[in-house]
């Protein structure tokens, strides 16, 4: 019987099981995604190399040549069979450690220090010995029904689709830490269609979190013939990200651990590396963004930290056009992608909150200085609230081009009313159908010089347009949503009115009759 996503999402839940009440799930979803790739490598693995028995007859020699040139390699202590033939061993904690410690220094080039940031011996996270050991040896025997051989899977994908719907599942309990790794999935496939990925271009994701929204991105391009850069801050974020993309079949992106801003890892020759397609959902108005830029300055007498950050602390020069307030990296992130933009193809959708369209400030300057000095501004795209975890606020999407060349044109698009999203009880998504609607209308402002926007949902807007309105893009000044409250007749009101009072008038004479007969 073939394996299906379900059959692999009804064995993550009863491992969730195992945890619940005992630690909190934006810990526990480490200890169980990492199994689960454990699980996965080992059916892989045991597979092929029975796979090659069979090929070669029982020739161990050829068959160990023939492993030796696999995807990747597994020694027989590190395989899940080993761990779960050894779930009640008291030392069960620091087997799993070293055999995931063993797979990382086996497959250096593509799972170094993926579990660095997880510790199965721990006891701040499982307890004292006895109690860690009751849950790792359930752990392992929740695991061990689940069958993930490529031949018993129901298709490819649904290894990397469970993980990523687990993934989603955990962003969703994590509440507001949920949104710091995951972006809803329709939200990723609309940035991704918007900016539209082609053969040979480079993807890149400055705040990468899992990696979703970069392998929406990767999707877009059918034989996949594409390379992915990004970046995440979180260790434990940045090794579900390797995990996610090792899941997908795509062994070669290169994702960085560390922050974005002030040690960016993609740099060639010296210089920020450039990428045709930036996708990106960072975090919503960042504090003390600046910080990574000043922990060499000196505090005063009292300890006070009076450095500010400033463009010349930057190697890359990325905030010439202006340095953003400390209390919010919206526009850090946005300069720090453009001046990442491919000079002549770049192509950028980001996820910002609100705010980044009418703040005022250095943030008003950063903004005029984009559209009136570079004219890289193509579209805002103005979305449902409550669609992100742990942020209930309304966001828009920012797409950004290099090959803009001398159009005066903007697109705004609202999106955000009723009938362009479906409601939930606890969070709003967006459909396939919203999706369409909105790259359709992308699509024909592309392509049909006489489009000017559709009534209540979009409108193509001049260069000077937007200089008229100071360089405030709130989209409200651009699509006009209002709808007129239909006439009242008063006449008719009236008449409604008297028709009432006349059959109450009959009603209560009628009442006052009964009442007499009964003596009342």
């Amino acid at each position: 019987m073939a394996t299906t996503k379900q059959n692999i999402e009804k064995v993550l839940f009863r491992a969730c099981d195992t945890f619940r009440g005992k630690i909190d799930s934006s810990r526990y979803k480490d200890y169980i995604l990492s199994m689960l790739f454990v699980k996965y490598l080992s059916d892989v693995y045991s597979e092929t190399r029975e796979n090659f028995i069979r090929q070669y007859d029982g020739d161990e020699e050829r068959v160990a040549r023939a492993m030796s040139r696999n995807r990747f390699v597994l020694n027989p202590s590190s395989t899940f069979q080993y761990l779960y033939e050894n779930r009640k061993d008291p030392e069960i904690g620091q087997k799993i450690n070293t055999a995931l410690m063993d797979i990382e220094n086996s497959n250096s080039a593509k799972l170094h220090n993926v579990f660095r940031a997880i510790d199965f011996n721990s006891q701040v996270d499982l307890g004292e010995p006895k109690e860690k050991n009751a849950i790792l040896c359930n752990l392992l025997e929740d695991f061990s029904e689940l069958d993930l051989r490529p031949s018993q899977l129901d298709s490819s994908d649904i290894i990397g689709d469970a993980y990523e719907y687990m993934i989603a599942n955990f962003a969703s309990d994590a509440g507001k830490k949920g949104g710091e790794f995951y972006t809803p999935s329709m939200v990723s496939e609309l940035v991704a269609r918007l900016v539209a990925p082609k053969e040979n271009d480079r993807i890149y994701d400055a705040t990468c979190g899992s990696g979703g929204l970069l392998l929406k991105a990767f999707r877009q391009i059918p034989g996949g013939k594409t390379r992915i850069y990004g970046q995440e801050k979180n260790m434990q974020t940045w090794a579900l990200c390797r995990m996610n993309m090792f899941l997908h079949n795509v062994d070669d992106a290169v994702i960085w651990q560390g922050d974005t801003l002030s040690n960016p890892g993609n740099i060639e020759n010296d210089k920020l590396m450039k990428f045709q397609c930036v996708v990106a959902n960072p975090p919503f108005s960042l504090d003390k963004w600046d910080s990574g830029f000043l922990v060499d300055a000196v505090p005063d007498a009292k300890g006070k930290q009076n450095a500010k950050m400033s463009p010349e602390l930057d190697p890359y020069r990325r905030f010439d056009w202006g340095v953003p307030p400390t209390s919010k990296g919206d526009y850090a992130f946005v300069m720090h992608m453009l001046h990442s933009l491919d000079d002549s193809t770049g192509r950028m959708g980001i996820i910002l909150p609100h705010g980044v369209l009418f703040r005022g400030a250095s943030e008003g300057r950063i903004r005029r200085t984009m559209i009136e000095s570079f004219n890289l501004l193509d579209a805002v795209i103005g979305l449902p609230a409550n669609l992100f975890y742990g942020a209930g606020i309304p966001a828009a999407i920012l797409v950004f081009r290099k090959d803009r060349g001398a159009s005066d044109k903007v697109l705004f698009v609202d999106a955000s009313g009723e009938g362009h999203f479906e409601k939930g009880k606890n969070q709003n998504r967006l459909r396939e159908s919203d999706v369409d609607k909105i790259v359709e209308t992308y699509r024909k402002y592309r392509t049909d010089p006489a489009f000017t926007g559709e009534e209540k949902f979009s409108h193509v807007a001049t260069l000077q347009e937007i200089k008229d309105n100071d360089y405030n893009l709130n989209i409200p000044r651009y699509v006009d949503t209002f709808e007129e409250e239909k006439l009242i007749d008063i006449a008719e009101v009236q008449q409604n009115i008297t028709k009432i009072e006349s059959e109450l008038a009959d009603v209560q004479a009628k009442m006052k009759k009964y009442m007499e007969e009964l003596g009342l």
